[in-house]
């Protein structure tokens, strides 16, 4: 019965594939959405014990079962929207955001490939792309025309201004984000994801021994990137009301913040993947997928304690700093780079 429902096909692709795929799709989502709900409330324990005081509590042991309450009231809250809102593109604008964020997670290698008898290859990724680190850069930063749309159409000048510093932000940033990967793609010669993972784990050396400044340039670009302390210019609530998503509430606020979370998430798994070997650790002795995990647990706390501890710049200094400081660094780093690949490669 499984070879007949093997060699089944619908419009020439194999059932079995169809359903593999949808499966993992699923596993994927859901495993991004558990992962968000795990980390509001690892955040706000971890956030309570530095400032000395309890954090959720309440509902169930340590506060475990907050998230879903959280989730139980947003859901249920009052939808509002200005009189002066683009109202279809400010229902859109929530769902480009978290479309965008999921759409990350696709590609992301979490573990090996498992060879499972009688049935196939199991991977724990929905997609091995050749260019996987073009396409993580391009689905980044469609995450910015959410926040444009929000800011634009909600009729509001605090959102409006939010916007906008959201694009500056992205153009300024991703310039370095993308400067700090030129290094690991010079070294292994590769642009794919498990490419990169492959290569490490062939020499056992994690790319952050030989690239420390682009790892420096790339954890800088992932609070950047993903609007998070000290850059969340986007969102100041000390200036902006709380910026683009000010005429937010309910069900469509949490969306914003799902996808904020699952960023997170996305780029705690790109920094493991791409300086400290993957799902394999630096040097091999972690099998399976744990290494992944501790990355994302470890780079989850890193957002977590910049929160906080660094307070918020300035725009003009956050802009500042990526153009006078960040960009010409990453330059200089491709430069370096590329001469010592050529001369020791």
């Amino acid at each position: 019965m499984l070879e007949t429902f093997n060699q089944t096909t619908l419009l020439g692709w194999p059932l079995s594939n169809i359903v593999y795929l949808l499966t993992l799709c699923l596993v994927v989502i859901v495993g991004g959405m558990s992962g968000m709900a795990a980390g509001t409330w690892f955040e706000r324990r971890v956030i309570a014990l530095m400032q000395v005081r309890r954090g959720p509590n309440r509902v169930g042991p340590a506060g475990l079962f907050q998230p879903v309450a959280d989730g139980i009231k947003t859901f249920f809250k009052e939808d509002l929207m200005p009189e002066t809102a683009d109202k279809a593109l400010n229902r859109l604008a929530p769902g480009m955001a978290l479309f965008a964020a999921l759409m990350g997670l696709a590609i992301l290698p979490f573990g090996p490939a498992y060879d499972i008898p009688g049935w196939g290859t199991l991977t724990l990724y929905v997609a091995d792309m050749n260019v996987g680190i073009l396409y993580v850069l391009g689905v980044g930063s469609l995450h910015t025309y959410g926040v444009v749309l929000a800011g634009w159409a909600s009729g509001n000048k605090y959102s409006l201004l939010g916007a906008l510093r959201g694009a500056a932000q992205l153009v300024s940033y991703e310039i370095v984000l993308g400067s700090s990967l030129v290094g690991v793609v010079l070294i292994t010669g590769e642009i794919s994801l498990s490419g990169i993972v492959r290569w490490q784990a062939e020499h056992q050396l994690p790319l952050i021994l030989l690239q420390p400044v682009g790892f420096g340039l790339f954890f800088i670009a992932m609070f950047a990137e993903t609007n998070r302390p000290p850059f969340d210019l986007v969102e100041a609530d000390t200036e902006l009301t709380g910026g683009f998503h000010t005429e937010y509430s309910g069900f469509r606020y949490a969306l914003f913040m799902i996808a904020e979370y699952i960023s997170m998430i996305t780029m705690s798994v790109l920094a493991t993947t791409f300086f400290f070997g993957g799902w394999g650790g630096p040097f091999g002795f972690l099998p399976g997928p744990w290494w992944t995990v501790l990355g994302i647990g470890f780079f989850f706390f890193m957002f977590v304690w910049v929160r906080a501890t660094i307070p918020r710049l300035r725009y003009d200094q956050l802009m500042r700093f990526s153009w006078s400081w960040l960009i010409p660094i990453g330059l200089v780093n491709i430069a370096v780079t590329a001469v010592l690949v050529v001369a020791f490669g």
